[in-house]
């Protein structure tokens, strides 16, 4: 099916300043549900961008992992519908924790501070922005999680912060 009218894509019930999660449950557009999804989504579409200059085949993998966890982050636990959502699990913070660790081998990094985005190519710089709205991706995941009472995302909280140190590697490694 085609999209072809705007009725399609926007109800208009979020003129009023709310707007609905995956369980039709109406929040404040300003609720911490809102803020860690927006820069869940904020950080796939840099992540996008980045991968567009530096053809870094993970960052596709990576990005379908946010997607992932967003909808985790948008769903009650308790609702049928979380159950048949895609869950991320220590196997996938392993593959970040991997590949960092490869990327070390193959080129070690000196022990000195680096200035975001300015240190070595285009690519880079956009896995340095990458790094820094992943890291308020997490502020805004813990103070969603604390809000909310969602012990469920331990493990979302635990791969976007190895995500940050990747993406502080891939930034240096362009």
């Amino acid at each position: 099916m085609s999209i072809t009218k705007l009725s399609q894509i926007s109800t208009k019930n979020g003129d009023k300043g709310t707007s609905k999660n995956y369980n039709n449950d109406v929040y404040d557009k300003d609720d911490s549900l809102f803020e860690v999804l927006g820069t869940f989504d904020e950080l796939n579409s840099f992540l996008g961008l980045a991968y567009h200059y530096s053809k870094v085949g993970l960052i596709k993998q990576i990005q379908l992992y946010l997607q992932n966890m967003s909808s985790l982050i948008a769903t009650k636990p308790k609702s049928a519908y979380y159950s048949s959502l895609n869950k991320i699990d220590e196997k996938d913070v392993f593959l970040l924790e991997e590949n960092i660790e490869k990327m070390l081998l193959e080129k070690p990094l000196e022990n000195q501070f680096y200035l975001p985005g300015s240190e070595k190519t285009k690519p880079g710089a956009y896995f340095d922005v990458c790094r820094t709205i992943a890291r308020r991706a997490e502020r805004r995941l813990i103070t969603f999680t604390k809000e909310h009472k969602r012990e469920d995302l331990d493990i979302v909280k635990k791969f976007i912060n190895r995500l940050s140190d990747l993406l502080f590697i891939l930034s240096m490694n362009q």
